[in-house]
Order: C-alpha cells, then sequence, then structure tokens
C-alpha cells in the first residue's frame, strides 16, 4: 500500500514528536538523540545517540530498551530501529559530558 502524502507528513511529524519527548531525558546525562533517517513506507527508523553516551556504558541498554521499545509501542507502522553511538567525539571529551547514567535526583520537602 502507498501512503499519501499526508500521512507520510503525518507519520513524520509523529517520529519528531516523539523523539522531541525522549530529547530532555538523553540530554539530562549529557548526551542527546538525533533522527539521523526515517522512511516511513517500509518502518526503518535509525537514531544516534552522542555527547556523552558515546563513552556510556549503557547506551546500547539506552538503545534497545528504551528508544527501540518506546518508539515501536507508540508508533505502529515502525517495523525496524537501527541505532548507533556517534564515535566521532573524543572519548575524554565524552566521559566529562555527564554522569554516563541515570541517575534520579530527589529534593527534600
Amino acid at each position: 500500500m502507498e501512503l499519501t502524502d499526508e500521512e507520510r507528513a503525518k507519520r513524520l511529524g509523529a517520529l519528531n514528536k516523539l523523539i522531541d519527548l525522549m530529547r530532555p531525558a538523553v540530554q539530562a546525562d549529557g548526551g542527546d538523540l538525533v533522527l539521523v533517517r526515517a522512511d516511513v513506507e517500509t518502518g526503518v527508523v535509525q537514531v544516534e545517540l552522542s555527547g556523552a553516551c558515546s563513552s556510556c556504558a549503557i547506551s546500547s541498554s539506552t538503545l534497545q530498551g528504551g528508544v527501540t521499545r518506546i518508539l515501536t509501542d507508540r508508533l505502529h507502522w515502525i517495523t525496524e530501529v537501527l541505532g548507533g553511538v556517534d564515535e566521532s567525539i573524543d572519548l575524554e571529551d565524552s566521559m566529562s559530558l555527564g554522569t554516563g547514567g541515570y541517575v534520579p535526583r530527589f529534593q527534600s520537602l
């Protein structure tokens, strides 16, 4: 089934909104989540973690357990999520950007 231009735009808009919803959680640890490409016809999406995520030991878990699960659960048309980590940043620079893992911050009342 071929999609209309309206349906393509609707799918891409929903994907961008969902990525934007997830980005603050990744950015809180000094990283970022970037949509590299999306084929709304086939449902294949490629994302990349960058910044502090480049040196984070749990970045692959974040991609598989978090990003992939959320995308496929909320957008029924996504069939595959390809993910990677931006390795162009220097390892030491990456480590200095964040904590390398989510640490909840609790405030005293």
